[in-house]
């Protein structure tokens, strides 16, 4: 009898850490908490190495726990033809639907063009997917980069401009 309240208090902390291990692992949108244990300090892009805006850093948990991640990064040091297509990063364990064109897993550089595109690029700097912009004109506050959850997707935000994402 005197373990009693010893036993009901380590039972109580296991039973909190596995509540907290298995909210963290739900599908979703990212918290900002998940995303710096695991959005990277820089990206290697075009033979550089940029670093990662962790403020305008996003990312989804899938379903059988991959993630997704994106992030806009400072890329003042890259030529200006490089620079203006190139604004962030694209990470993704599994396979990825941009507004119905197909994205393999892998790390991939992505910007929003004064044209109207989406642009992701190997990180070679080698175009892999171009694909039309939808903008969203009633956004109140819009911000540099986020994902938000959306038509049974999300939708991959820079200001108000926007591309349709879908995970497995």
């Amino acid at each position: 009898m005197k373990n009693r309240p010893r036993v009901v208090l380590i039972g109580l902390l296991t039973l909190f850490a596995v509540l907290l291990s298995a909210q963290s692992n739900q599908p979703g949108l990212l918290t900002a908490d998940e995303l710096k244990k695991v959005v990277p300090p820089a990206f290697f892009f075009g033979g550089q190495s940029a670093t990662v805006q962790m403020r305008n850093s996003a990312g989804i948990r899938t379903g059988d726990g991959h993630l997704v991640l994106a992030g806009l990064v400072d890329n003042s040091g890259y030529a200006s033809d490089v620079a203006a297509k190139y604004q962030g990063f694209l990470m993704t364990e599994v396979k990825l639907s941009i507004e119905g064109s197909d994205l393999a897993p892998g790390a991939y550089g992505f910007g929003f063009t004064k044209e109207g595109k989406f642009v992701v690029m190997d990180i070679g700097n080698h175009d892999v997917i171009g694909v039309a912009v939808k903008t969203d004109g009633d956004m109140k506050r819009p911000v540099p980069l986020r994902i938000a959850a959306a038509d049974g997707g999300y939708r991959l935000y820079a200001g108000r401009k926007w591309v349709g994402v879908k995970t497995p």
